[in-house]
């Protein structure tokens, strides 16, 4: 079924006269319900590696050209968009408070909890996760179960280029408030961020847990605690501090995964 689907997606996004056409049309409204449902996601972790559909995202792309601008409500506000709202939050078992919006197009698994916050096209957030408020999942990001997205957290989005990794928040993550992830980061499981760490592809992330620092870019080890942190750079106009994320420490496996942010961050004596 997949298949024949994703060659259909794959010709329009050659030739996009191809979007004119019914079967076009369905099959990219086939696709995005897929989304919807959680029967196709973006990215998925296979065997350790995590592969990104760009068949999908191309789907999701080319539904703006096909979908025509309309007028909604939630009570007094009114929405004009080419997108519909998520809905049927009571069936799916998702406690959703007031004003929290997820596009369609969107998974949000039974069990989560939606503050007000903002879910894109594309993204995937597995059972019992938390989205705080003011926390925004971009599109595409990818969610996993129990993660704690603290209030006024950034995940970044992507569509384009289309083999580009989404954001992935792996299981059992704690994201702290104010924290910004963006550009296909990926947070491995049991994760802890302290308040306010910001991380792009380019950011040195350094492991200051040993005698002698250890570097990475564009991923948190697995149980990592982390928090900002800042390196010196020379620029032609003299030395300048630059921010980067430090790891120090490993979160005890003793530990309760249901442990608050704050109690993981005491453990190495982290103001908070």
């Amino acid at each position: 079924m997949y298949k024949e689907l994703y060659n259909c997606i794959d010709r329009a996004w050659e030739d996009k006269s191809l979007l004119k056409n019914n079967e076009t049309k369905e099959a990219i409204k086939t696709i995005i319900e897929e989304l919807d449902k959680g029967r196709l996601r973006v990215a998925e972790n296979i065997n350790g590696y995590w592969e990104v559909n760009d068949s999908v995202k191309k789907a999701i792309i080319l539904y703006f050209p096909i979908q025509d601008m309309k007028i909604s409500h939630a009570g007094d506000l009114e929405f004009f968009d080419k997108i519909p709202l998520k809905s049927g939050y009571k069936n799916l078992g998702i406690r959703v408070v007031p004003h929290a919006v997820a596009r369609y197009g969107a998974y949000i698994s039974n069990g989560v909890i939606l503050m007000p916050s903002y879910v894109n096209i594309g993204a995937y957030i597995d059972e019992g996760t938390m989205i705080d408020t003011w926390a925004t999942v971009g599109s595409c990001a990818q969610i996993g179960k129990n993660v704690h997205i603290s209030g006024g957290v950034g995940i970044g989005g992507v569509l384009e280029p289309v083999q580009a990794a989404p954001v992935i928040i792996e299981d059992n993550c704690f994201i702290g408030s104010r924290c910004i992830i963006v550009e296909g980061v990926r947070v491995k499981k049991e994760a802890v961020l302290g308040a306010g760490v910001s991380i792009t592809q380019s950011t040195k992330i350094i492991d200051v847990t040993s005698y002698e620092p250890v570097e990475y870019r564009g991923v948190i080890p697995e149980r990592s605690v982390v928090i900002p942190g800042t390196y010196t750079k020379k620029f032609p106009a003299g030395e300048y501090q630059v921010p980067a994320a430090l790891i120090i420490g490993k979160r005890k496996t003793s530990t309760d995964l249901k442990t608050s942010l704050n109690e993981a961050l005491r453990e190495f004596n982290v103001p908070v």
